[in-house]
Formats: C-alpha cells, structure tokens, sequence
C-alpha cells in the first residue's frame, strides 16, 4: 500500500542493510518504504531468498512513502544511488516515468493474477489490493454499503480518513469518489465531511492510534485488512465493507533506475520479485494480494474476503493530468 499499511510504524528515514557491504560481493541499492523493508514487513525474508540466488548484498534504503521515494529520485537525478525502486503504484507511475530517470525492464513477463490486465515497459506490479472502509463489527451492526449510502448517512456515523496529500490510502479516496462521482465529487465531499472524525497525515496514525481505540467505527483502509485480524489476531472482529459501485484499485510496483551500475542485478531482481519465493511473503507481511497466483500458498484467510464487484482505475496519464485540481477541489470542499 504502497504495502499494506497494516505493518507499517511511525518511521521516517532509516536504512536497513546486512552486516555492511561484504568485499567482493556487488550490491543491490534499493529504495521502499517501512512496511515493506521493517522486520515485520516481507523485506528481510526476500532480501535473504535472493542473495542466496544472486551472491550479491540487498540494501534497503527506507523512506517514508511511496510519493518520498519518488520526491528523492527527483532530487538526486542522475546522480542516485538508488539501482531500483520498490513501492511506487498506479497514482504515481506517470510522474515517475516522465522524470526520465527510470529505464526498461526488458523482462517477459510471466502470466499475471492482477484484475486488470498488465502491459507496461518500465514498471513490474509486485502486489496489488483495493481501498475499503473496514468496520468494527462491536460498534455498528448496519454499515452504509455504497459510497452514495456513506456520503448521505447520519452525521452521527464517524468515520477515520487520511489526507490524499501524504497518504496513499488518502489519494485512493480521492480516486475513489471522482471515479463515482465525477463533476459532483466535491458537493459529495461536502456532504461526507460532517462524518468525519478525523483526517490523519498517514493510515497508520488512524489505523492504531484511534480505530483500534474504538474511536470511530469505521475507517478508510483496505479489503484485505481483515486477512491480518483473522490470520494473526485470529479475530472476525474488523470486516470490510463491499461498496456496491466497486471499489478503487492499486497495484504496487518496482523499476530499475536508468543511472544505475547494477541493471542487470536490478532485472534480476524484478523477475525473482514474480517468483513463488518472492510473491509467498506477500500476503500476511504485506496484507496485499500476490502478483501471481499461488495457488495452495495463498493463506485461507483470503478466500474470506470481500470480491467487489467492479476494479475502478483511472489511467495513470489521466492521473498525472488530474491529480492536482483533483486535490484542490478535495482541500476546497474539506475546509468550507
């Protein structure tokens, strides 16, 4: 979400690496973010998997969000030490394209278990899953079931969002009603604002801190949340909300940096990332879907979660060409 947030901790910048850089041994600079690269996050057991594959050093660079490790591509430019990037998704994809600093990852890529179909030359999706609201079954018993039930409910039903501004379930929002409600979105946004409890910077500050406090009974996340719970909590407490209109779509993705002198390992590493030992940590470490299909891999807890019925996305040139006034109607609506 970028990985599933569900794992993710009140991180900033850190770097993660083995016991430094072994002589001899080429290594492999990756940018992601905490929940990916944190000890509870699928990064350890993947960095392990292939460097006993490659005879190579994986080192994690962490940054805050997938949009941070966009931000610091730009910044260094040409000049990165980054060889590949990992946490990027579909909001994100054109404006990391257009920055010229991303190459090919000249892979075939093997048969895919994404809901959309996959053609792109730079970008590899690794994970993939769809923005829902997750309710606390102990604290309401009838949730709205479409977004246009959600926007005219009682003010008396609160909710927990984040701002698209530093969050990716945040923008996934702001997606989500555009998509639903085009020209209307911010008279809609108007209408859902006396519902909401609180907007945080980041899912987890929501997450944590205030949802599983019982603050508010409902909060924006995603339809596999639950899969955590009932896996690891070993709970059907939190349960996602199937909206009738569908429900936004994001696929996490990974790219080779063009300025890199490791491309071929970063390739490498992009088809490893589509493996079995790669896609077999993303489930429960990520709490996202696999990239392919994992057949009796997959833990059965999936097979209980919300199908929505329709995957809404809107094309990532349309995003790169929208995002901002999108944003600027939401921040407008929000705050009258």
């Amino acid at each position: 979400m970028n990985l599933h947030p569900l794992l993710r901790a009140a991180l900033t910048t850190l770097i993660l690496s083995g016991a430094g850089q072994a002589y001899g041994k080429p290594v492999l600079t990756v940018y992601t973010h905490p929940s990916f690269a944190a000890e509870w996050g699928p990064g350890p057991a993947i960095r392990e998997a292939f460097e006993d594959r490659c005879g190579c050093e994986v080192q994690f660079t962490i940054l805050d969000s997938g949009g941070a490790i966009l931000q610091r591509l730009r910044l260094e430019g040409p000049g990165s030490n980054a060889d590949l990037v990992l946490g990027l998704d579909t909001s994100t994809m054109e404006t990391a394209r257009e920055t010229g600093l991303l190459a090919e990852h000249q892979a075939a890529l093997p048969e895919l278990a994404l809901p959309v179909a996959w053609q792109d030359p730079v970008f590899v999706p690794y994970d993939w899953g769809y923005f829902a609201f997750v309710y606390d079954t102990e604290q309401i018993d009838n949730p709205p079931t479409s977004l246009e039930a959600l926007v005219n409910a009682p003010d008396e039903l609160k909710i927990i969002i984040q701002d698209p501004r530093t969050s990716t379930p945040g923008l996934g929002l702001l997606l989500w009603m555009k998509h639903v409600f085009g020209d209307q979105a911010d008279e809609r946004w108007q209408q859902l604002q006396g519902k909401v409890l609180t907007t945080t910077q980041s899912w987890s500050d929501g997450y944590f801190s205030l949802f599983m406090n019982g603050e508010a009974p409902m909060i924006l996340s995603y339809s596999t949340s639950p899969a955590y719970h009932m896996a690891v909590d070993k709970t059907d407490r939190y349960q996602a909300i199937p909206f009738e209109e569908g429900h936004y779509l994001q696929v996490e993705v990974a790219a080779v940096v063009e300025s890199s002198d490791q491309k071929a390992l970063a390739r490498s590493f992009l088809e490893f990332m589509l493996t079995p030992d790669f896609q077999r940590h993303i489930p429960l470490k990520n709490v996202m879907y696999p990239a392919i299909d994992l057949g009796d891999e997959l833990p059965e807890v999936f097979d209980r979660l919300i199908e929505p019925t329709r995957a809404l996305m809107f094309s990532p040139e349309t995003l790169r060409a929208n995002r901002q006034a999108w944003t600027n109607e939401w921040l407008d609506a929000m705050t009258r």
